[in-house]
């Protein structure tokens, strides 16, 4: 073989070596990037499937205590009336004193109909109660536990189901607003009550059969005159 043709050989052998030199670091960069993909993808999978379940389980077993939700964007109508029947009356809601109906404890599931007002505020309740804090729908569907609560002095606001989302969310930033909630308890209510908006006491219903910006001082008055007035103190 001539010298020329040798060379022209080597150097085709030399670009033949560079050629499968860059397949097989192409070959190596793909792998990489699937392997890389592939492990992007799964955490992201898995903080999705986080995600959906704390969402779905709220993070714990309990209510939300208050804000962390956005409810401080929320903007309320200030507080113009500082009377509870005066708020009342402007608001078009209900405020009435209960007649007592007993204060013992049972152990069994209590319905509307074993109480004298719906919702109602006193009566037999279970021996156990549920904590202060914002409830999701459904997570309140013990009514004995519900009454006990107001035996504690707490304050129950409830709104009917099908309320809208920017109603539920007016009243959890009025929840925040009331001491981050102190002494209080947000939940749907599932008595099938009248009202669009209730609040409750020990004896103590206001009870309102449509929405609007008056209600916020009906229900602030009527927390701050009854708040901490049941026949039990429990801090």
């Amino acid at each position: 073989m001539s010298s020329r043709q040798q060379e022209k050989e080597r150097r085709r052998q030399e670009r033949l070596a560079r050629e499968q030199a860059e397949a097989r670091a192409a070959g190596r960069r793909k792998r990489l990037q699937m392997v890389v993909g592939g492990a992007l993808a799964s955490l992201l999978l898995a903080g999705a499937i986080v995600g959906i379940v704390v969402g779905v389980s709220g993070g714990d077993d309990g209510p939300r205590r208050s804000g962390g939700d956005g409810t401080a964007a929320v903007q309320l109508p200030a507080q113009q009336i500082t009377d509870v029947r005066e708020a009342a009356e402007a608001a078009g809601c209900e405020l009435r004193t209960v007649a007592y109906a007993g204060a013992g404890h049972e152990d069994r599931q209590f319905k509307p109909s074993d109480y004298n007002s719906n919702p109602p505020t006193s009566g037999t309740h279970t021996p156990d109660w549920y904590e202060d804090g914002i409830y999701e729908p459904g997570d309140t569907s013990e009514l004995g536990k519900l009454v006990h609560s107001l035996e504690h002095g707490r304050i129950n606001i409830q709104y009917a189901p099908g309320t809208s989302p920017e109603t539920v969310a007016q009243l959890e930033a009025l929840y925040d607003e009331l001491q981050g909630g102190y002494h209080l308890l947000l939940y749907e209510n599932a008595t099938d009550m009248e009202f669009a908006v209730a609040a409750t006491a020990w004896t103590q219903l206001l009870g309102c059969p449509r929405m609007n910006d008056k209600v916020f001082d009906a229900i602030r008055t009527f927390r701050n005159r009854y708040i901490d007035k049941g026949p039990e103190r429990v801090p």
